[in-house]
C-alpha cells in the first residue's frame, strides 16, 4: 500500500483506536462499538475501509459471530526534517542477514569532530557513510520487528483462547520488570480490569506471582 494511502487512513483517530483493540486481541463489531463508542454502523464502515487496505481480516466463529483481527505486520517511517520529507512503508523480515551491515555497531567519530572545519569533500563522504547507515538500520529495524512477531506468535500459540494476545503483552510487560495491575495497564495501554483479570489467569497456571501489589514473573 502506498504510504502516502497508510498516512491518510491512520490519520483517523478511531481506526488507530480499532487497530489498537485488534492489537490485544480479535474482536467482534458490537465490542469495537462499545469500546468506542461510536455506532455499529460506523465502525463496519471504519472495518471496511480497513480490510481494503489489506490491515484486516474476519473470521466466523462457530456461534456464527464475525471477529475482525489485524492482518498483517507493516512498519511506517515518517521523516520530516529541513532538508526532507518523506514517508516508506516496510514489512517485517526476521530472514534479513543483519550480521552484514557494516555500521550496526555505531562508531560515532563518524559524525564527532569539528565538522564545521571540514571541507567539502569530507562533508560529502560523512554525508555517504550517515545515509548508508540509515539504510542499515532500517533493515535492522525490520529485523528485530520481524522476530519480535514471531516470538510474540509462539507465546500466542502457547496461551489457547481468545485473550491470548493479551496475556502475551502482559509477560512482556512482566519481562520488563514487576509492576502493580494500573503501572502494567499503562504499559499494555489496556483497562486495569481487563489486565488484572489476564494477570489473575496467569497466576492460575503458575506463569505469573504476586507480592502485595506487585506482580512478577516467578524466580
Amino acid at each position: 500500500m502506498d504510504s502516502a494511502d497508510l498516512l491518510d487512513l491512520l490519520g483517523n483517530a478511531n481506526r488507530r483506536r480499532i487497530l489498537q483493540l485488534l492489537a490485544h486481541k480479535p474482536c467482534y463489531v458490537t465490542e469495537i462499538s462499545e469500546y468506542l463508542g461510536v455506532s455499529p454502523k460506523a465502525v463496519i464502515d471504519h472495518l471496511e475501509k480497513l480490510e481494503a487496505a489489506g490491515l484486516v481480516e474476519s473470521r466466523v466463529d462457530e456461534k456464527r459471530r464475525k471477529y475482525f483481527h489485524i492482518a498483517r505486520n507493516l512498519r511506517l517511517e515518517v521523516n520530516v526534517s529541513p532538508y526532507e520529507f518523506g514517508t516508506k512503508s516496510a514489512y517485517p523480515a526476521s530472514a534479513v542477514d543483519v550480521t552484514t551491515c557494516r555500521y550496526v555497531s555505531i562508531e560515532t567519530a563518524v559524525t564527532d569532530g569539528d565538522d564545521g572545519d571540514a571541507d567539502t569533500t569530507e562533508l560529502a563522504r560523512q554525508l555517504d557513510r550517515l545515509q548508508d547507515l540509515e539504510t542499515e538500520l532500517s533493515m535492522a529495524q525490520r529485523w528485530v520487528h520481524g522476530r519480535l512477531t514471531e516470538v510474540m506468535e509462539a507465546l500466542t500459540e502457547q496461551l489457547a483462547g481468545e485473550d491470548s494476545r493479551l496475556l502475551s503483552d502482559v509477560l512482556s510487560a512482566l519481562a520488563a520488570g514487576s509492576g502493580t495491575v494500573d503501572e502494567l495497564s499503562r504499559r499494555v495501554e489496556a483497562p486495569p480490569e481487563v489486565v488484572a483479570e489476564a494477570l489473575h489467569r496467569l497466576a492460575e497456571e503458575g506463569v505469573v506471582v504476586h507480592d502485595g501489589d506487585e506482580w512478577r514473573l516467578p524466580d
